[in-house]
């Protein structure tokens, strides 16, 4: 009998903010595809649903699962459920009884659930059942940070896997690492692919105009446009339009950077607009170690050179400065140049100056304007999504003083 897959994000997962306000953590982009996209490959199995909880029950993207509950998932079939921090190389195949799933490291992973066997509900509370274990190779990720700290190892291996193409005939190579051009993608002549540091991996349909430097290990997403600059480990994900200055980043997707200025060691979620001159930090004056605010908190990374995490639909103006380990929560705008707050709620407006409450309705009408440019529908249960992830930030900005 085949499995089911899900994923399921456990409470570290569902602490990875600002991205997980609006996206399973499956949903990230980690090397060359998403968590999920991985576990599907690597099992063999199409993944039926997100466990991302009740917030996430109307998460509804194209070509992604939607959000699920315990409840609907029920005891009927073989079940896999695998946590969504861990980016799997292999899978466990077909297993005989109920079966902890773990890494190579000794960390639970994931369950096996076979048919007629309920759910344990400890679980979604990182309690594990005692059961039998197996063992899976994978990387399991501690903190959102991962998805750039350790991005670079994950282009390697992922690079790896692909076809050593070679660049086309115009375009210049430096070192012997390999280089994938996927079905329609173009790189133009003036184009520098440096593989000294790792394989470059251009995926089908996307362009690198020039003038235009890579170096690896660099992946450009399916259909996204590099407009020219200098890129250094970067995760560009499908549909972007990236320009400028880029080093160690993550792009989930759909996101426009299409003017200059410098990004360092940032996760940038999807929908996400940055205004000329946008500019990050990535580095303290000190050299110290970077501390991330979030959710009023003051997290320290442990990373010498730590960015920015930019939620979904966050828009800047041009000229605008974010500072070393901001956090800039989902929907928020942010205009007028200068430094911007070290954390942004979700769903503000404002700049230097100060910060309201973004109106909920006039997010929703831009941010459909803006799906519908790449021909995507901002359809209802994503309304519902934004509206409640919105009302459930509420004491967020009331405690950043924006009122």
């Amino acid at each position: 009998m085949p499995a089911r897959l899900f994923l399921f994000d456990d409470p570290a997962a569902r602490n990875w903010r600002p991205f997980t306000l609006t996206r399973p953590a499956g949903e990230l982009l980690f090397g060359t595809e998403t968590l999920r996209a991985r576990a599907e490959r690597v099992w063999g199995l199409p993944c039926e649903g997100h466990l991302g909880g009740d917030a996430l029950l109307d998460f509804d993207e194209p070509g992604a699962p939607r959000g699920v509950t315990p409840e609907a998932i029920g005891s009927e079939g073989n079940r896999v459920l695998l946590c969504s921090r861990f980016a799997c190389d292999t899978g466990g195949g077909t297993l005989d009884g109920p079966t902890l799933l773990a890494a190579d490291t000794g960390e639970p992973v994931g369950i096996w659930v076979p048919d007629g066997t309920a759910l344990p509900a400890s679980v979604w509370h990182g309690e594990w059942p005692d059961w039998p274990r197996v063992e899976l190779r994978g990387t399991l990720l501690g903190s959102v940070w991962d998805l750039m700290d350790r991005n670079g190892d994950r282009l390697h291996a992922d690079g790896a896997r692909c076809s050593d193409d070679g660049p086309p005939a115009h375009v210049h190579r430096i070192g012997g690492g390999s280089v994938s051009v996927g079905e329609g993608a173009v790189i133009e002549p003036g184009t520098v692919l440096d593989t000294r540091g790792g394989p470059v991996v251009v995926d089908a349909n996307a362009r690198v105009q020039a003038p235009c430097r890579i170096a690896g290990p660099a992946y450009v997403g399916r259909g996204s446009t590099v407009l020219g600059g200098f890129f250094e480990n970067v995760g560009i994900g499908p549909a972007c339009k990236v320009r400028g200055e880029v080093e160690a980043t993550v792009f989930l997707g759909f996101a426009n950077k299409a003017h200059d200025g410098f990004l360092g060691h940032s996760v940038v979620g999807r929908w996400v607009n940055l205004g000329a001159m946008t500019t990050n930090s990535d580095l303290k004056n000190t050299y110290g170690t970077v501390r991330v605010e979030t959710d009023g908190r003051s997290i320290d990374t442990g990373l010498v050179k730590a960015g920015c995490l930019l939620g979904d639909h966050v828009r800047t103006g041009i000229g605008t400065l974010i500072d070393t380990g901001a956090t800039v929560g989902p929907g928020a705008s942010l205009f007028g140049g200068g430094m911007m707050p070290k954390e942004v709620p979700p769903f503000s407006w404002g700049g230097a100056g100060g910060l309201v409450d973004h109106d909920i309705d006039r997010f929703l009408e831009t941010a459909a304007r803006v799906m519908a440019r790449r021909g995507v529908e901002l359809n209802r249960r994503t309304r519902r999504l934004y509206r409640r992830a919105f009302a459930d930030t509420a004491p967020l900005r009331s405690g950043a003083g924006g009122h």
